[in-house]
């Protein structure tokens, strides 16, 4: 990329840490944008906050260190959805190899292709692709329909050595339309990768329980987790049909290599506002498990002991008790050994001229026994410049680092005057205490 390209990326970078949260200092490089942050942790007692006892431990910190990846402006699509999972081992000298899914947007709300990937081996140094997979294509009907799979978040299977997508099954008309028009037309739906080998299988479906309450059940735009014991731990949204207020669960699930099984899934959590609940994230921290999930309306939080059942959810606020202000999008998660951190984009930030306020990113750590958003804490994490970023994948790397990813939205291949250009994003978050 071009030096001018990263002094303006630069220049947004600041512009958006002064507008929403302060100003943080900016170290120009030549082919990224850096951002230093440091989080101090608080530590909580009843009624507020209390300096820790005994000896001091130095505080969590961290670095976000801005790449792009990728850049492209095209009338026909534009980047969508970009989800990292590294492949421990398998990059160069060592280095875990990470693999981005993402897909193109094609110009129709929620309209997508094939499932495409990015690779790094070098920890974003250099990248190969988009590369289109063959195997996750779209899979054609008769009349004009095509079968897709979208929303898709990667995630490493240690005890297989298998990285897993999973996704949900979209059907579409040949205008790009949403259809339902068949029993359990959208369900979460999965591909097997092995790296030894670099095949991929095709797109599997979750075999959900008989109950018509699955007939609209999927895992999409959600971070999963694998237990010690080799199971998967899957939030979904469902319910009859698309039209109705999705409930949210977490379904635990075998993995043998090639197949995941329904085994059982925890505690129905509903709510009857608009369409319900949806897109959940789940993380696992200080031994509870934690869930973010959407609402078009509020986002809200839970906890829970066994990754299963769960508390009923609360909406998000600041450790002030005002609302956190994100609404109508998705939220995930970031775990460290020594803090837990949300990823979030919200009101009140300049940003009333994004559609649902869906830019800038913000990162904060989260009081994990209060479920608050500390707001001293919260920093800009990938800049807005003029386009929505609301469709993002977060995940760990390596023990240094963890990863957000996001493309900006644009439309008809046409730049933003603030500066979106259809770059999709890496946002490097370097720890400065490793994360074992």
């Amino acid at each position: 990329m071009r030096s001018g390209t990263w002094k303006r990326l630069n220049r947004w970078v600041a512009l958006a840490s002064r507008q929403c949260t302060g100003k943080m200092p900016v170290a120009p490089g030549n082919h990224r944008a850096r951002i230093a942050i440091v989080l101090l942790p608080a530590v909580l007692v009843a009624g507020g906050y209390a300096a820790a006892e005994g000896p001091p431990e130095a505080p969590l910190g961290l670095t976000i260190r801005l790449d792009v990846a990728k850049q492209e402006l095209s009338p026909d699509y534009c980047w969508f959805h970009p989800r990292p999972a590294a492949v421990p081992g398998a990059g160069r000298d060592g280095k875990p190899a990470v693999i981005v899914t993402l897909q193109k947007h094609l110009q129709v709300s929620d309209y997508y292709s094939g499932l495409w990937t990015m690779r790094t081996d070098d920890l974003g140094e250099t990248w190969t692709g988009p590369t289109e997979i063959p195997e996750l294509g779209w899979v054609r009907e008769p009349n004009g329909i095509v079968v897709a799979v979208a929303d898709v978040t990667p995630g490493w299977h240690a005890p297989s050595k298998r990285l897993l997508a999973i996704g949900c099954s979209v059907r579409y008309s040949p205008k790009g339309r949403q259809l339902d028009d068949t029993k359990r037309p959208s369900q979460t739906a999965y591909a097997v990768h092995d790296p030894e080998s670099g095949t991929w299988s095709r797109w599997q479906t979750l075999e959900m329980p008989a109950d018509e309450k699955f007939d609209f059940a999927r895992c999409a735009c959600c971070q999963w987790l694998v237990e010690p014991d080799g199971t998967l731990l899957l939030p979904i949204y469902f319910g009859k049909s698309a039209g109705k207020p999705a409930s949210v669960t977490v379904v635990r699930c075998r993995f043998d290599g090639e197949r995941l099984t329904y085994v059982e899934h925890g505690t129905e959590l509903k709510l009857d506002v608009v369409r319900g609940l949806c897109e959940p994230s789940l993380v696992r921290f200080g031994g509870r498990y934690y869930l973010t999930i959407r609402n078009d309306v509020k986002g809200y939080v839970t906890s829970g002991a066994d990754g299963l059942h769960f508390d009923a959810p609360k909406p998000w606020t600041f450790d002030d008790g005002e609302e956190l202000g994100s609404y109508n999008t998705q939220q995930h998660w970031l775990a460290h050994r020594d803090g837990l951190f949300l990823i979030y984009t919200r009101r009140g930030a300049n940003n009333d001229h994004i559609f649902r306020h869906r830019a800038p990113l913000f990162i904060a750590q989260v009081a994990p026994e209060r479920l608050w958003v500390l707001r001293p804490t919260e920093k800009v994490l990938i800049p807005e410049r003029g386009a929505q970023m609301g469709n993002f994948g977060a995940a760990p790397i390596d023990e240094h680092e963890s990863w957000v990813t996001v493309a900006e939205y644009i439309s008809k291949g046409q730049p933003h005057p603030r500066g979106a250009d259809g770059s999709v994003f890496v946002a490097r978050v370097l720890w400065s205490k490793p994360n074992q």
